[in-house]
C-alpha cells in the first residue's frame, strides 16, 4: 500500500511538470514577427485565462459521477463491497482530474483566442 501512495505522488508530480506550458501559462506559437507589445499582450491574455477557475461545479459533478460509477462497478464485478470506498475514491479522483484537464484546455483556448483578437497569427 505504501508503494501505491508513492507511485501516486510520483504520477502527480510528473503530471504537474508536464503542465508547465498549459492552461493560463500557455504561450502560443506565433507565425511571423511579434511586435514590441507581445509580452504585455501575452501577460494580459494569460491573466484573463487565469481568472477562469480550473475547479468548478462541473468538477464536483464529475467527481461524484466517477465515485458512483466506480463504486457500483466494484460491487457488481467483485460481487462484494470490500473495496467500495477505495473504488469510489479512485473514481472520484478520475472524474475530478478529467474535468480539471478539460478546464485547463479551456484556459489555453482563452489565451489563443485573446492573442488572435489582438492581431497575432496564432498557429498553435
Amino acid at each position: 500500500m505504501i508503494h501505491a501512495k508513492y507511485m501516486a505522488l510520483l504520477a502527480t508530480a510528473a503530471l504537474m511538470s508536464a503542465c508547465a506550458n498549459s492552461g493560463a501559462n500557455y504561450v502560443p506559437v506565433i507565425d511571423g514577427a511579434v511586435g514590441p507589445n507581445f509580452n504585455s499582450d501575452l501577460a494580459q491574455c494569460q491573466n484573463l485565462a487565469a481568472s477562469q477557475s480550473v475547479v468548478d461545479g462541473r468538477t464536483a459533478g464529475s467527481a461524484a459521477t466517477g465515485a458512483a460509477v466506480a463504486g457500483a462497478s466494484s460491487v457488481i464485478f467483485n460481487d462484494n463491497s470490500d473495496n467500495l470506498g477505495r473504488a469510489a475514491a479512485v473514481g472520484a479522483l478520475a472524474g475530478a482530474t478529467g474535468s480539471a484537464i478539460q478546464n485547463n484546455a479551456n484556459r489555453e483556448a482563452i489565451v489563443r483566442n485573446c492573442m488572435r483578437g489582438r492581431g497575432y497569427n496564432v498557429v498553435g
